[in-house]
């Protein structure tokens, strides 16, 4: 008897003594457990549009941007996260980016966007979450700032925080974000490829009725044209009816906009796609442009956006965030008289920003596909959302000559 007491106690000790996973070990832990295997776009032989993609295909391609994730997995129904996007490793308040934001349908809560389009300027990492978490993210990033070295004495900051409701799936009014899981993304931010599909602020969200996400491309110009790099990075949470590369695999597969509607069916186990939801559109440039010209840029990733078919519905908020690393155009803090003395800035001329457009286009795209592509199936809150077929859509694609033939 007492051999069994000792063992309890010894057991008991132990249990005590063990620390306790936090909120994002469990996450990752989770994530790591299920990896996903399903292709990217470029995988299956889809090639879109006629520019060259940089090395990762992903908007690290950017020399200095960092992207980080915090995927929160808990239970039946917490299905959510944060993704985090650093122009650069440095101190943004200190060394501000040019940026611009770009809104193509305003049904959303973007927090600092009239301050980057009125003074040209991103001075935080960017951020993307859910809905509800947006004042508690922006928080978090407050937080960052403000103890970085360097900032003792700021007063004001500007926190850039972008959302798509994942509401469907997650349980979207428990704000399950908490300021480490912000700081967690901000601070595991990294160069290299960039995790997609169900991670990070895709964790959670539905696009054209399929399981959405967290999606990357990038372009290369030719050195003619300057050798630039241009990355986008998209968080998928909207619909309509789905083309791929032209191809209407959402008519194919039956699952688009209106169709129950179109034909008098009501019942489908299928989670309807009203085209609500929401899409955030991050680009990034070495080229030096400044803000009027990254506020043109980011609406041309509305034209890719259209490619894919998306209807930019009532409910659906369309925004777009573009950036420019280029060290010309960097803004720096300075202090006393310097902060009104004239700056040289070396910028391209209007002339020059026409590829750029082209690339922009393109990425955001291809982007969106890589989101749908990697993204997996997922079930949480009594509701199922299935990942986009790929033996369907590869059938669809092959009928259309978009990719090879089966031998």
């Amino acid at each position: 008897m007492r051999t069994f007491l000792l063992l309890l106690f010894a057991i008991a000790l132990s249990v005590a003594m063990t620390p306790p996973t936090s909120q994002t070990e469990s996450s990752n832990l989770q994530s790591a457990a299920t990896p996903t295997t399903r292709p990217r776009a470029r995988d299956i032989g889809l090639k879109i549009g006629i520019l060259p993609t940089g090395s990762l295909n992903a908007l690290t391609d950017v020399p200095g941007v960092l992207v980080g994730h915090t995927t929160i997995i808990r239970g039946d129904d917490i299905r959510t996260g944060v993704t985090a996007i650093l122009p650069h490793n440095g101190n943004l308040f200190r060394e501000k980016v040019p940026g611009a934001v770009f809104v193509g349908n305003g049904f959303g809560k973007l927090a600092g966007s009239t301050q980057v389009n009125e003074l040209g300027e991103i001075e935080t990492p960017i951020l993307l979450t859910s809905t509800l978490s947006v004042p508690r993210v922006a928080d978090a990033v407050l937080d960052y700032m403000l103890a970085l070295p360097g900032n003792e004495d700021v007063q004001s900051v500007n926190p850039l925080v972008a959302e798509t409701n994942d509401g469907y799936l997650n349980d979207i009014r428990g704000r399950h974000i908490t300021r480490d899981d912000v700081l967690n993304a901000i601070k595991t931010a990294k160069a290299g490829p960039i995790e997609e599909g169900c991670v990070g602020a895709g964790t959670g969200t539905v696009a054209f009725g399929f399981k959405g996400g967290i999606g990357t491309s990038s372009r290369k110009l030719p050195a003619a044209l300057g050798g630039y790099s241009v990355g986008v990075l998209v968080q998928t949470n909207f619909g309509g009816v789905l083309t791929i590369n032209g191809a209407p695999v959402g008519q194919a597969l039956k699952r688009y906009f209106l169709r129950e509607e179109l034909e008098r069916t009501v019942g489908s186990n299928a989670p309807k796609d009203r085209a609500d939801g929401s899409i955030i559109i991050v680009v990034g440039t070495d080229a030096p442009v400044d803000a009027r010209n990254l506020r043109r840029i980011a609406a041309r990733t509305m034209l890719g956006l259209g490619r894919t078919g998306a209807s930019a519905s009532n409910g659906s908020g369309d925004y777009a965030i573009a950036f420019s690393t280029s060290p010309d155009v960097r803004i720096r803090t300075v202090n006393g008289a310097e902060r009104t003395m004239p700056r040289t800035v070396k910028s391209l001329p209007n002339d020059a920003i026409s590829p750029i457009f082209q690339a922009v286009i393109e990425a955001t795209e291809e982007a969106i596909y890589n989101s749908l592509f990697k993204a997996t199936s997922m079930s949480a809150r009594g509701h199922n959302v299935d990942a986009l077929p790929l033996d369907q859509t590869l059938e669809v694609l092959r009928r259309h000559g978009l990719i090879a033939s089966r031998p």
